[in-house]
């Protein structure tokens, strides 16, 4: 059985003494048959390693030539449009985890290998239809961006898993509000470890979940999405969302942060949260940012969210997110108009209509009252010629007459045509 093949190493060379006189030792990269000097002393132990990983690097470099995708692989397709749109991107850390698994299911592939069954196989694996979508709509832009970029002939078409339904799910009044008197109101629960009261669950002065109540208003009163309500702070700065309580607007795009498809326009904050936002600041509530734990900023709400749903009594299908699928439908319900509301979102009309619309009022309201009447009877048409020129001569007969007792037989005359 011949042996494996070891890939690119670090040795590190002893002194030596020949002919041509002493060399001094020193890290070299083993790969097969070829030694590479890296000029690193034994000490330089770091120096060496760097020396290693860049010729890895550019020695599996993927190539940028134009070639028949039989010879392309897909990891190096992945890896083009990584070093390509990574720094574009606003989350890139969310771009690394889906081309890893990409990588890890395709990787060993040829571009030519891509086909609806692998696709769908891959679906499978995943286990997750929505986030398999979003992984393959990942793996078709990077087959475009290498089609663009002149470095493959051939149509590779990549199969999507079908859209998942759009989530409708919001809180009725009722619920928000019985949210937020839990989080304001629930009590931290700590074990008692000693004493006659060992073992048992008491409750403390402390309040667990009231950074959550300003999280769930400002929420359910803008419609924001959690991550900028989140970064949502009383003064400017990098990857903060700024909040200006002297005008009353929330600039919810974090400043240094790049615009993407969802949109997150400034919007005028509702007057009963501006009232609430300044009390916060004002009493010291709030000191740096709006959802502060410990007096840190807080990155994420999932898990006390989840907490304060399943203490509040709701559907575990409630998560930060229905807070702005509420907003949504509490506007659609006022009545609002669809394009000043979708602005005020931060969506388009097109989707607000597609996904709230049927919330509104006036939805489909003239077909509803329409159908329980009869069809209005359309106004007779206008009178012929002939028709006013007879009764212009009945007027001037019923004139001559002189008098009503003569109107009649002068309207038999003309009605009987004689005239």
């Amino acid at each position: 059985m011949p042996r494996r093949k070891k890939g690119a190493r670090l040795w590190c060379r002893r002194a030596r003494s020949d002919r041509s006189g002493r060399h001094a030792g020193g890290w070299v990269i083993i790969d097969g048959t070829k030694h590479i000097a890296t000029g690193c002393a034994a000490h330089e132990v770091e120096q060496a390693e760097a020396k290693l990983a860049e010729y890895i690097a550019a020695k599996y470099q993927p190539a940028r030539k134009e070639r028949d995708i039989e010879q392309i692989a897909i990891a190096d397709v992945l890896s083009i449009y990584h070093d390509d749109v990574r720094d574009r991107q606003a989350r890139p850390e969310q771009l690394d985890a889906r081309l890893g698994r990409l990588n890890e299911f395709f990787g060993g592939r040829q571009l030519a290998d891509i086909t609806g069954e692998l696709c769908r196989a891959y679906a499978r694996d995943r286990g997750n239809p929505g986030g398999a979508r979003r992984d393959l709509e990942d793996l078709r832009a990077a087959i475009n961006h290498h089609a663009k970029e002149g470095l493959h002939r051939g149509i590779v078409r990549v199969a999507l898993p079908p859209k998942a339904d759009p989530r409708t799910r919001f809180l009725t009044r009722d619920e928000a509000a019985r949210l937020l008197s839990t989080c304001w109101r629930t009590r931290e629960l700590q074990t008692v470890h000693r004493g006659t009261h060992k073992g048992q669950r008491i409750e403390t002065g402390k309040r667990p979940l009231r950074h959550l109540a300003r999280f769930i208003l400002i929420g359910l009163y803008t419609g924001t999405r959690a991550a900028a309500i989140a970064a949502a702070a009383v003064q400017r700065g990098i990857g903060r969302s700024f909040v200006d309580l002297d005008n009353g607007v929330f600039y919810r795009l974090p400043e240094g942060q790049r615009a993407t498809k969802k949109r997150q326009p400034p919007v005028p904050i509702p007057p009963r949260l501006l009232t609430h936002m300044r009390r916060w600041v004002s009493t010291g509530a709030v000191k740096g940012h709006f959802v502060e734990w410990a007096g840190q900023p807080v990155r994420s709400v999932k898990t006390a969210f989840s907490s304060a749903v399943r203490l509040a009594g709701l559907s575990a299908d409630v998560t930060p997110h229905t807070l702005r699928h509420t907003a949504a439908t509490w506007l659609m319900q006022a009545g609002v108009d669809k394009w000043e509301a979708a602005g005020f979102l931060g969506m388009s009309v097109e989707m607000l209509d597609r996904v709230y619309g049927h919330h509104h009022p006036d939805h489909l309201r003239t077909a509803a009252h329409a159908i329980g009447y009869r069809p209005r009877r359309q106004k007779l048409a206008e009178p012929l010629a002939g028709d006013r020129r007879r009764r212009a001569i009945s007027s001037q007969v019923t004139e001559k007459a002189g008098g009503p007792g003569r109107t009649r037989t002068s309207n038999q005359t003309v009605m009987s045509g004689r005239l």
